[in-house]
């Protein structure tokens, strides 16, 4: 039943939702529920042609209109036509899901400023150029309306090796926390998902290099072996949360911070997590080892 549908048909109906980085893996599959539940979908990334053929792919799966528009999230004249033409489209924009972003992992003093520059412009200017020009639209007009931002379980813990991505969705939390607050008189929530491992084929052999590492190695960094749960995330599960905290039904959430991980950051921070790994067999032995300490 996980991977299965979970909001009512037309929980959507109407309106208009612009997903950044929609064009290919956890964007996509999003939007295509928002278009399954009867939203507008704009979807918006660098690469025109890839947005082109996902919304043709869109359209002929779901029956819904879909939008693609070219935009470098980095450049705020650009975003400032992803609305401009949103709206000449659709006449209104209800909800903006920032999910474009950009990630690899490295040590941190292999880095180049450009390495740093790269991740955090994508990612947290990203993020800020559309807050910042949908907000001012919806506040002009007085309309109400959604923010949804994807950022990770280390924007609140950190994590070595991904220091660049860490800084970015930090600060994308952490703009998530104040306009909740700040913006709220105006009817504008604003809240995000911090998701787990979900597999994309992107991003996924950007992280985890396919016969790069010996496979004893690669089988140790295996992400599953850190969730409690045993799996990954289906598509579907992100796309159901989504969908439900951009509409009515999440009405009283603000501020909040999802996370959809399997219990797998409260796996890493426990400090005596590790000890699944002893079989069975051997807890008789360590209990009678303690019983004879005492």
């Amino acid at each position: 039943m996980y991977n299965e549908p979970m909001l009512k048909e037309n929980a959507l109906q109407g309106r208009t939702v612009v997903v950044t980085g929609g064009g290919t893996g956890l964007g996509r599959s999003m939007g295509k529920y928002f278009l399954q539940l009867g939203a507008n979908l704009v979807i918006a990334s660098r690469k025109m042609a890839v947005l082109e053929q996902t919304a043709r792919e869109l359209e002929a799966e779901t029956g819904g209109k879909v939008l693609p528009v070219a935009c470098d999230a980095r450049h705020y004249p650009e975003v400032e036509n992803v609305l401009k033409t949103s709206l000449e489209t659709f006449g209104r924009v209800d909800a903006l899901l920032n999910n474009a972003a950009g990630n690899f992992i490295s040590p941190t003093e292999r880095l180049t400023p450009k390495a740093f520059d790269v991740i955090v412009d994508i990612v947290l200017r990203g993020s800020y150029n559309f807050t910042l020009a949908f907000g001012k639209d919806w506040i002009e007009k007085g309309q109400k309306a959604t923010i949804l931002n994807i950022v990770t379980t280390y924007a609140w813990t950190g994590s070595g090796y991904v220091v660049p991505s860490a800084c970015a969705k930090a600060g994308v939390l952490a703009l998530t926390r104040s306009l909740a607050v700040e913006w709220a008189k105006y009817g504008i929530r604003s809240n995000a998902i911090a998701p787990g491992p979900f597999p994309t084929e992107g991003a996924w052999q950007r992280l985890f290099p396919e016969d790069v590492l010996p496979r004893e190695l690669a089988e140790k960094m295996n992400p599953v072996n850190r969730i409690p749960l045993k799996r990954v995330g289906e598509h579907q599960e992100l796309a159901n949360l989504a969908a439900y905290l951009l509409s009515d039904y999440s009405s009283y959430v603000n501020g909040e911070v999802v996370t959809i991980d399997g219990g797998e950051w409260l796996y890493g921070a426990g400090e005596f997590s590790m000890l699944d790994q002893v079989p069975a067999p051997a807890w008789t032995e360590i209990e009678k080892a303690v019983r004879g300490k005492k």
